[in-house]
């Protein structure tokens, strides 16, 4: 794998923003006064027209992209993870959401990677809530070309669609390249032994992972989930019936994200042995995003203590 080349997400999200635009007059763009850190200005300042800034009114700019999308436009609202889903939770639930408006949220700097902004910034609950919402699809792409394919799938998604993104670089993963289907695991490596599922840009990591476990004489199979709902329920019921126990890895909290997902589904369908990794029941700190990445535990070397901790209780 080639992970020397590192981009941010949303740079993917923004320049497939402009790609969009250049051929529908109906994506528009919204924000709230953070255009610079989102980097939604530069879709300004080539469609000034069709960019509103809502100014530091995040719950107000969910009402408005709504109204847009009953008018008949795409509209993509966008600000930080954390002031999309906790702070605008209601208008999201009640004014896009409950009548399934066509909006799609695009949330930036998710995660304990947000680095120094702290806890008051770093979003590792915001899948949890948008999850929880009937309606809403929830993407979360793992670098800067998936994330580009995702918003372009968002685009074609006719209904309510949020957008993960992250504010670091983050490595590139020639492997997930391979086009965009909502709904659609991606198979990056075969294994018999154990199954790592990751979401978002911890697909890096969990190949890294199925690595060390082979340099150990064992077979891990990666999937990789861009989409947390509706997840990819046949890839893990083969994973469930195939392999012997289940990894996931998500910068996100383990409560209400892509490992409570993968939990709840294995356990109704094909029980099974389910480790998660992901930020603990805690809130974050300042700092770099390597090393917060390093802190919280997510890093290959805890996806594949988790692997082993599944073997050895087989």
């Amino acid at each position: 794998m080639n992970s020397t080349e590192f981009k941010q997400t949303r740079q993917g999200y923004v320049d497939a923003l402009i790609e969009l635009a250049l051929v529908d007059p109906d994506v528009v763009v919204l924000d709230s006064d953070v255009a610079k850190a989102t980097k939604t200005c530069d879709f300004e300042a080539l469609f000034p027209d069709r960019f509103f800034n809502c100014g530091v009114q995040e719950q107000n700019m969910m009402c408005v992209a709504a109204g847009l999308a009953l008018e008949g436009f795409i509209p993509f609202a966008t600000t930080f993870g954390v002031f999309a889903s906790c702070r605008a939770g209601d208008q999201v639930r009640n004014a896009i959401a409950y009548p399934k408006l066509n909006v799609k949220i695009g949330a930036t700097h998710c995660g304990i990677s947000t680095g120094g902004d702290g806890a008051s910034h770093q979003a590792n609950e915001d899948i949890a809530i948008m999850r929880s919402f009937p309606n809403m699809t929830v993407l979360v792409p793992g670098d800067y070309e998936e994330s580009r394919l995702a918003t372009k799938a968002a685009a074609r998604f006719t209904g309510p669609v949020y957008l993960r993104f992250g504010r670091d670089k983050y490595p590139v993963v020639p492997e997930i390249h391979d086009g965009f289907a909502i709904g659609k695991a991606k198979l990056l490596h075969e294994g018999e032994d154990v199954t790592i599922v990751t979401t978002g840009i911890m697909a890096s990591e969990g190949l890294k992972a199925a690595g060390i476990l082979a340099e150990r004489g064992y077979s891990a199979r990666v999937l990789h989930m861009p989409t947390v709902k509706p997840i990819d329920t046949e890839a893990l019921l083969a994973a469930a019936r195939g392999t012997r126990g289940i990894v996931t890895a998500e910068e996100h909290s383990i409560i209400g994200g892509l490992g409570e997902a993968v939990a709840g589904f294995v356990a109704e369908q094909h029980p099974t042995m389910v480790r998660r990794v992901g930020v603990r029941d805690t809130f974050g700190e300042s700092g770099q995003a390597q090393e917060l990445l390093d802190r919280y535990g997510l890093r290959a070397a805890n996806i594949v203590a988790e692997a082993l901790s599944v073997l050895q209780e087989y």
